[in-house]
């Protein structure tokens, strides 16, 4: 009997590691791609005549005298301006995160020890108001935007990503703070700080790997941000993805594919390593937000 569940057991192991390297294969494979293809040119890239092209780089050999080249890089970065993007993304990204935390830090604090019965149709409003398409947010915002003359520009994108954020940071902090004992609280009381310092020096070190799970999903809110920042930014203030959907061109203007597809590589390279790099605390915080204790 012992023989046969084993024997299941390891049939059934085989079958998910089948599952989970089809899976990672599925996953990883369009970067690596797009990775590869970011060295040619586009004429092996996006070659109608033989897609192993893409990998053995003919065309690019001949236009360039080797099989690899970062001319789409380097045009992208210079005369396709991408720095002035990344740059713009990283001011959206850093304010965003950094208002973010602050203002759902304090509030979800404050929510997580009420007693008082509102607490709950202000998280409930906050539910109803994250579950908004961001279009239909946008949309209300864009009129008012154009006739204070506040169109375009980053601090006013920045405000908006931060509203459209606020409820999920708000409900996640909520379920981490729920975690730790009020006792913590009382006892910092009693040995004389204030509420403020006991939120500061007692309760936020523990907290720790739920901020940085709170920030680590309101930064990939903002930077992979669409929808909100195509239509409030104008072009000259473009973060790095409608910056990317520019070079996309449209129907009557053509545009740069290769600068496009570096720009891909470029923008998704940081965001790959800053997870890696946080990936401890992002695990033990929402192990933290799933248990209550």
């Amino acid at each position: 009997m012992e023989s046969k569940i084993n024997r299941y057991s390891k049939q059934l192991i085989l079958i998910n590691s089948f599952f989970i390297l089809a899976w990672l294969i599925i996953s990883v494979f369009p970067f690596i791609w797009t990775f590869w293809g970011s060295f040619k040119v586009k004429a092996d890239f996006f070659s109608r005549a033989d897609w192993m092209f893409a990998v053995t780089g003919v065309n690019t050999l001949i236009e360039t005298g080797d099989t690899s080249t970062v001319k789409a890089y380097v045009e992208s970065w210079t005369e396709g301006e991408f720095w002035k993007a990344t740059m713009n993304t990283i001011i959206i990204t850093v304010s965003v995160v950094t208002i973010s935390l602050f203002l759902g830090t304090l509030g979800a604090y404050a929510l997580s020890r009420s007693t008082y019965k509102y607490t709950f149709w202000i998280l409930i409003a906050a539910l109803i108001f994250r579950a908004m398409p961001h279009i239909t947010l946008v949309s209300g915002y864009l009129f008012p935007f154009f006739q204070l003359n506040v169109w375009g520009i980053l601090p006013t994108t920045i405000i908006v990503l931060v509203a459209i954020n606020q409820p999920f940071t708000l409900w996640l902090l909520y379920s981490f703070f729920k975690t730790v004992p009020k006792e913590l609280d009382e006892s910092a009381l009693i040995d004389g700080c204030s509420y403020f310092q006991a939120f500061r020096f007692v309760i936020m070190p523990v907290m720790w790997p739920g901020v940085v799970t709170a920030g680590l999903f309101s930064m990939m809110l903002a930077y992979n941000d669409f929808t909100v920042t195509s239509l409030l930014l104008n072009q000259q203030n473009y973060t790095m993805v409608p910056k990317i959907n520019a070079y996309l061109g449209t129907i009557e203007h053509s545009g740069n594919y290769m600068w496009a597809v570096s720009s891909v590589v470029s923008a998704t390279a940081p965001l790959f390593m800053i997870i890696m790099f946080f990936q401890r605390q992002l695990i033990s915080g929402l192990t933290a937000g799933a248990v209550k204790g």
